[in-house]
């Protein structure tokens, strides 16, 4: 961690909670889309006393004043230019597709020093718009919370959603190192592992983690007949649960990683084919490896996981 002493602009001061541990405070947090993450980070920050205030940045005052209520955002803002101006560290969990334009919103409005940081689910694209931001007076570092749910709504947040999840972080080699330890030790601070990786690499690993296996439930899912549905159980449900994720936001992540995933969905393709293959050909040999295989690489996940 940076000595407070390196840190320009008065973002944050560095705290002892422990021996052996230390966090972040910040001043001011605004959290801009108070849904499931936005909520659970919210009453993460609150629990932990990670921000002296947490400001809930959204376009339906109704949704902010009952967020508000439940203790998960100590003020509500529906103008994310006027909550920019007071923050001192912004993070936007809102769809993929409106980061970007966020972003610049509030840096026209922000103080000197103040950092913003994402928990969006493709990196490419928004690193890549926001590039200009690595460094000056505010600063953007992209990052990816490995946390989440099928539910959605701040109705079902939890304050203990990221612990010991892994957050990656996106920054680009013209970055403010300043800035990048800033937005790590915040991830850190709400219980989260943190990983550094490219945009690229980011988007193409979680193409296969977390963007094809949506599409694959979501396709299962689709497929199921009527006259069936009152014949499945948990294997079916499990498979599939993640397919009642909001569709809106979904689409949104399948567009702007759509390289990644197309790529990564004509690896399943070939491994469905295997399959047909060898029971069209009644080749139990054949099955029965890629069951083994299929297995081996299940049994080393374990029972834990990063969230999606």
């Amino acid at each position: 961690m940076a000595s407070p002493d390196a840190i320009q602009g008065g973002c944050y001061t560095a705290r002892t909670m422990q021996p052996g541990a230390t966090t972040t405070e910040w001043e001011t947090l605004a959290i801009v889309g108070v849904g499931l993450i936005g909520g659970s980070l919210g009453a993460a920050v609150k629990q932990r006393r990670l921000a002296q205030r947490v400001i809930g940045v959204g376009r339906h005052p109704e949704r902010l004043n009952e967020a508000q209520r439940r203790g998960l955002i100590d003020e509500t803002e529906g103008d994310l230019g006027r909550a920019a101006a007071r923050a001192s560290f912004l993070v936007f969990c809102t769809p993929v597709d409106q980061i970007a334009a966020q972003v610049r919103l509030a840096q026209a409005h922000a103080q000197p020093g103040t950092c913003c940081t994402d928990a969006g689910s493709v990196k490419g694209a928004l690193c890549a718009a926001l590039a200009d931001l690595a460094s000056g007076p505010c600063v953007f570092v992209g990052a990816h919370p490995l946390a989440g749910s099928e539910k959605s709504g701040f109705e079902h947040a939890n304050p203990h959603l990221f612990e010991e999840r892994t957050c990656v972080l996106t920054p680009l080699p013209e970055h403010d190192p300043r800035a990048v330890e800033r937005v790590e030790q915040f991830w850190r601070g709400v219980g989260m592992r943190v990983r550094r990786m490219t945009p690229q690499a980011h988007d193409a690993a979680l193409a296969w983690t977390s963007h094809v296996p949506h599409v694959v439930a979501a396709a299962l899912a689709a497929a199921l007949r009527d006259e069936h549905r009152s014949l499945t159980a948990t294997g079916f449900r499990d498979t599939t649960r993640i397919a009642a994720g909001d569709p809106q936001l979904w689409t949104a992540i399948l567009l702007q990683n759509a390289e990644a995933v197309l790529a990564a969905l004509d690896g399943v393709a070939q491994e469905l084919s295997a399959f047909r293959a060898a029971i069209a050909h009644r080749d139990a040999a054949a099955l029965n490896s890629l069951l083994q295989t299929a297995k081996t690489h299940r049994d080393a996940l374990g029972n834990g996981g990063s969230g999606s």
